[in-house]
Formats: C-alpha cells, structure tokens, sequence
C-alpha cells in the first residue's frame, strides 16, 4: 500500500490548491478526485463556465444595444449558441489542463476516483472501472465541496427542471425560463439568458434578491437586471415543479396567497448548494455533520480525528471557491506547525452579473442587528466621469465607518468592475484602515475606483466631492 504525508479528498479550487501547498512544504501528497477532470465544480461546472457564457451574452448585448451610441454601426448581427456553449467548453478544458500542469509541475500524486475512508489513516479509491486500491496516509483533507440543492417537493430532472449544471449545456436558446431562487447562481444564470433574449422569470420566496447582501445592492441590481428584461416576482412561495413535456410548469403563491403560474422552456432550480460527504465513510472514523450536513471542524479546521481536517463548502461558512482556497492553505500549514491566518469576516462575496455587486465585512443590516453604532457614506457611478465614458453609470458604493472610531466595518459595491474593486476594500479592512484613510490615499483619475475614494468622503462626514 502506498503511503502519503498529505492526502486530499476532493480536487476543487480549495482541494487542488492545498495540495500544491503541501508539496511545496515538502509532504509526500495525493489528490482524489471523483471526476474525469479536475477543478471540482468551480472550473468544470461552475465559477469558470458561467463567467465564459456572461461575457459572451454581454460582449451581444453590448453589439445589440450600445454600440450605435458609441458610432459603431453593426449589421446582421445573430446569435450562434452552439458556438457560444463551445467555447465555454473551451476555456473550461484550457482551465483544467492548467490545473493537470501544476499537479505535475508540483509532484503530486493525482488517484482519480471515489476517495471513502477505511479507517483513520486509510484511504479506499474506487475508480468508475477497475478495481479499487487503498493508500495510507498520516494527515487527510477532506475537501469534496458541495452540490445543487432542491426543494422536497421538486424532482430534478436535468430535462426541463434543471440545475446550474444543465442550465450551462442547454441544445438551444430557450424563449423562456423560470428560475427559482434570486442569490448569486440564479441572477448570474438568469443575466446570461436574458441578454441573449430570452424572457426570464425570476422567483424569490424572500422579498429582495441577493437578500444575504446588503439590501442596498439589492435594490440596485434588482433595477439593473429589470432594464435587460429580467421580470422578478418576490415575496413568492414555489409549491409545485411539473414536466409537461415540451415545456416546465411552474406554481406558486404570491404574498397574498393567489396562485401564479408559469409556462415555460426550462425552469431552473437555484436555491442554493448542500455539502457533498456521500459514500465517505465519515462514520467509520466518527466524523460527525451538522444539522446542515456539514463537517464539523474546531477553529483550525480540525476535525474530531485531529490529523484530519476539512475545508470549503464542506465545513461552515459562504460557498465561496476563493474561501475555500483560504482554508486549503491555512489547514497545509496548520498540519505542519505554522501558524496560518484567515479572517471569515474579510472573504469578498461577488455577483457576477452587470453591473457587478461584491462586498465584504458587515452589511448595513447585520449592523443594526448587532447594535453596532455606524456611519455611511455612499457615491452614484452616475457621478463617476469614468463610468459615463464607458456607458456603466448603473450602481452604487456604500461604506460602513464605526461611527466613533471610524474603522471601516463594511463596503458593498454593485456597478462596474466591482469584483476587481472590492480588494481594494478588503486589503484595506485587513489593515483595519479608517474611512479617513482610504479617503486621503491618491486615487487615479479617471477611473472606477475613485467612487470607493468619494464614498469614504462621504462617510468621514458628507466631504464627497462630486456629488
């Protein structure tokens, strides 16, 4: 049986990278992985995808709208979608076989394959043929990430109630979509199709969408998506999916309890993603879950079996790539006597829709809750020179200060380029920088981020400049 300093279950952006951080802190290391590829959902299915197909339906939407404004006159402009799915699959394989490079680059055992526990320090991997084979191992990551979730009364089909998986491989350019659940992967799924033409419902049980994120950036994505013809029905609560053969039919109450229904293409389910722990064998070594099903873990990452630790959507907190790649290398390091760093408050959050909405630290909501005393300042991208000579005036910045320390607690961004823009924000948190701070830094002009600049201004005490 081959043996193993480090063996990581599960090659996602959070799994492959804490493999690579292993090998470099000189342990022997294996990489399990269940898929044909590896890359786990972010790069197969997920975050590099869906980031292919929204610029491609924004470089259209752009041609179809905005081009004329700027003096570009295009004719016969159309839509190749089988086109538009390949080279999404594209990008995914040139992603992947840069994840294949580094594993070699880096000396690291890749075992594609079911990875289940035997015991504490065996690892079984059953291979979708052949025979299966075990490995020993001192330390174990368990990093096998999540996947879609439903509601009870829902069955998923993959034909026309489908998950963010089918919704990236559709045959054809569907007229119309439902799409139930208004956080990040049904608005980001939702702008693609809409873009390209087809009408989009989208259903949200709560009454804002991306309701976990400051309701500010809410209100601004909500009147966004509405101009590309996203319709949006909240406070609505989804009862029945059905097939109906050709078409998906959607029922649901609204916030006065009358029935609405919906014909349509396809309806997508994205209500969220569970853990992933199915056929582990966590029982065998008395890992215990959750009442969400996750792993439970210490501060370290550690779990009751102190020599394994776990990681990403599989342990607590946002099902984030990036904070899952965090976590990978804090627990590497933390297994090899280093003492890592990792703050839960500082990971950025990012919709990938147009405009763009990212945040980090606390929303406006949280702090009222917590009693915390604030202050707030915010500045209108329609007040940005940079912005209206990019025809991108839609959105807004909102920082949080400590009203008597003024700390910066919390900035939210929904306009252009905003996931770019949010590290700003977050290197300046992790440096626990005041509004008065990032306010005095010098920042180029023109340029999106001067909106960050003139809402610290404003929330050092209403010194914006341009508004």
């Amino acid at each position: 049986m081959d043996k193993y300093d480090l063996v990581v279950i599960g090659a996602g952006p959070g799994g492959y990278v804490a493999a690579i951080r292993g090998a470099q802190l000189g342990f022997k290391t294996a990489l399990i992985e269940k898929r044909g590829t590896l890359g786990g959902t972010c790069l197969n299915v997920g975050c590099i995808p869906s980031k292919a197909l929204l610029d491609s339906s924004e470089h259209y939407l752009k041609a179809n709208k905005e081009f004329e404004t700027h003096g570009i006159k295009v004719g016969g402009l159309d839509i190749d979608f089988p086109r538009m799915i390949a080279r999404k699959q594209e990008v995914v394989d040139q992603t992947v076989a840069g994840v294949d490079y580094l594993m070699e680059k880096n000396g690291i055992t890749v075992l594609h394959g079911m990875g289940a526990f035997v015991d504490a320090h065996t690892i079984e991997v059953t291979p979708t043929e052949g025979a299966a084979t075990q490995i020993g191992a001192d330390r174990i990551l368990i990093a096998t990430g999540s996947e879609p979730a439903s509601l009870p009364f829902i069955a998923l089909d993959g034909d026309r109630i489908i998950t963010s998986t089918e919704a990236l491989e559709l045959p054809q350019l569907p007229k119309t979509m439902a799409i139930i659940g208004g956080g990040v992967i049904g608005l980001e799924l939702g702008s693609v199709y809409a873009r390209l033409g087809t009408e989009v419902h989208v259903i949200e049980y709560q009454d804002a969408i991306i309701p976990t994120m400051d309701r500010t950036m809410g209100k601004e994505l909500q009147r966004s998506m509405k101009k590309i013809g996203v319709k949006f029905h909240l406070s609505h609560g989804v009862k029945e999916v059905t097939n109906a053969g050709d078409q998906a039919v959607v029922k649901a109450d609204d916030k006065k309890g009358k029935e609405v229904t919906w014909e349509v293409d396809y309806c997508l389910v994205a209500v969220g993603r569970k853990p992933y722990t199915l056929g582990l064998g966590l029982d065998k070594v008395g890992l215990a879950l959750d009442e969400r099903g996750r792993v439970e873990v210490d501060a370290h990452l550690r779990t009751a079996q102190p020599h394994v630790y776990a990681i990403g959507d599989v342990v607590k907190g946002a099902m984030l790539a990036h904070k899952a790649e965090e976590e990978g290398i804090y627990a590497v390091e933390h297994m090899a006597g280093q003492k890592p760093h990792i703050d839960h408050n500082l990971i950025p959050g990012v919709v990938y829709t147009w405009p763009e909405v990212a945040a980090v630290g606390r929303t406006e909501e949280q702090l009222k809750a917590e009693g915390v005393a604030y202050k707030t300042g915010s500045f209108p991208f329609k007040a940005s020179g940079r912005a209206r000579a990019s025809m991108d005036t839609d959105g807004v910045v909102k920082v949080l200060a400590h009203a008597d320390t003024d700390e910066i607690l919390g900035v939210h961004i929904c306009g252009p380029r905003a996931a770019d823009m949010i590290a700003e924000a977050v290197v300046a948190m992790e440096f626990r920088a005041s509004a008065e701070d990032v306010a005095r830094m010098s920042h180029a002009h023109p340029t999106f981020t001067e909106a960050i600049k003139e809402a610290a201004l404003a929330a050092t005490g209403d010194r914006a400049l341009h508004i």
